[in-house]
């Protein structure tokens, strides 16, 4: 086996340091299967929908977690990581009359000693897509009362947890969930409406700010926080208007969720939106969804450039000749750091984990092994991206490569792969791919540093 050269970073650096985590992350749906065993959610409906998944294919099965939790435990240790982010399934947990489903929880509580007991620092995300199809049927976030079963559920979790998770974030990328689920209808639940958009995402920090306090009450040991996806906004051209539509972009889809996070409202653009388009705000809500935060996660795998147009004053613009992953992303592991540097100029913000940051690549097993040359170099430049970042002054406290395994990529089935580890889905055998060995080597070189 061709011996793989770990990551590399500068012996001064931050990242370096015992205060710094390393870590890998997964998702509930993309990864557990057992859909047998939870409630149906509004993945499972979506999937059954002709025409919404590349491959029509679903996560009934995806990577058989469920069943095969300790080989994945293993792998996760023979990284050498210092922390796993994992989301917990709220079908899997709850039953749809609000009581706790122990068998499901059980699961979860055996998988957090197993990770306790090997020393990997379990991050818990609570909510990362898969809203239980019951609580849709009732309209889902376009419903406020979701944002109340949410912190139900919430308060579930953490009592049975206890003591066992490190850091909780309340949602995973509500972008993702209000703008592409609600929207475009790109992602579950499929709607497509502004006006949707706009409520869904009110509602989704709603139910951030009310499971923030549940978390205070219930969980007080545990770092508490929300992870956000960011894609940094771009101009076009040096010209005034390209400049201002980026500027516009970025408030459309990036500040309205930090926004109303840090400062308690909403970026101006929403003075742009038709009045039905608007958010459905009560007099508490931002006072609520601004709740002091232990820790900001972000997101990162691109940018986005925009130029003037559109008929709220951008419209996005295809780079073309540039280095782009498999999912067709533009790779600028610079964007990384000026994102970082630009908000912490920007905001008070609390200290920064990287919760997800990797690249998709069409990989092949090969004579048993996986080489992946495309994810190597994105990983490695993004490193010294997110170091870049901490030497100009941003608080940033861990790592996390997106994602540990192959798994089910939404929209796009299994055609996409972002694993460190190589999932075959006929046999559910599991295969370090070079990117996975490199970055083991980096734990192991960040070991011996702290030891000598």
């Amino acid at each position: 086996m061709t011996q793989i050269p770990p990551f590399k970073l500068p012996a001064d650096s931050p990242m370096m340091s015992d205060n710094f985590l390393f870590g890998v992350a997964t998702a509930s749906f993309q990864i557990e299967g057992a859909a047998d065993s939870r409630l149906p959610c509004i993945w499972d409906t979506f999937c059954a929908t002709a025409g919404k998944i590349a491959d029509g294919s679903d996560g009934s099965v995806a990577c058989d977690h469920v069943r095969l939790w300790r080989d994945d435990v293993d792998l996760i240790d023979n990284l050498g990581v210092d922390a796993y982010r994992l989301s917990v399934s709220w079908g899997r947990v709850m039953h749809a009359d609000g009581s706790v489903n122990r068998d499901g929880m059980a699961f979860y509580i055996d998988l957090l000693d197993e990770l306790n007991h090997r020393g990997i620092k379990p991050f818990v995300t609570l909510y990362h897509w898969d809203l239980p199809q019951y609580l849709e049927d009732k309209g889902g976030w376009l419903n406020r009362d979701t944002a109340h079963a949410f912190a139900h559920y919430v308060r579930a979790v953490a009592q049975a947890f206890g003591d066992r998770v490190y850091a909780y974030s309340t949602l995973n990328e509500p972008f993702c969930s209000a703008f592409l689920g609600y929207e475009t209808g790109i992602h579950a639940p499929g709607h497509q409406s502004r006006a949707m958009g706009r409520s869904a995402a009110h509602h989704l920090l709603l139910g951030h700010g009310l499971a923030m306090a549940e978390l205070r009450q219930h969980a007080p040991k545990a770092l508490a926080g929300i992870v956000l996806n960011f894609g940094p906004a771009y101009p076009q051209s040096d010209c005034e208007a390209d400049a201002r539509a980026a500027q516009l972009a970025h408030e459309y889809f990036n500040l309205w969720y930090l926004q109303p996070l840090m400062e308690g409202r909403y970026p101006d653009i929403m003075g742009a939106l038709a009045s039905d388009e608007r958010p459905p705000i009560e007099d508490s809500d931002m006072a609520i969804i601004s709740a002091p935060l232990d820790y900001l996660g972000i997101n990162y795998y691109t940018r986005n450039v925009y130029r003037a147009g559109g008929d709220l004053g951008f419209e996005e613009v295809r780079i073309e000749g540039v280095p782009r992953t498999a999912m067709g992303w533009e790779i600028v592991p610079a964007a990384l750091t000026d994102l970082l540097v630009s908000l912490n100029r920007a905001f008070t913000l609390p200290p920064i984990f990287i919760t997800e940051n990797g690249a998709a690549e069409d990989d092949k097993l090969v004579g048993g092994a996986v080489h992946d040359p495309m994810r190597l170099e994105y990983l490695q430049t993004h490193l010294l991206a997110v170091d870049a970042a901490i030497r100009d002054g941003v608080d940033i406290r861990g790592y996390f490569a997106w994602s540990l395994m192959d798994n089910f990529e939404w929209a796009e089935g299994y055609n996409k792969r972002f694993g460190l580890v190589y999932v075959d889905y006929q046999s559910q055998a599991r295969v370090l791919k070079s990117s996975a060995q490199a970055y083991r080597g980096l734990m192991t070189q960040k070991r011996a540093s702290l030891t000598k």
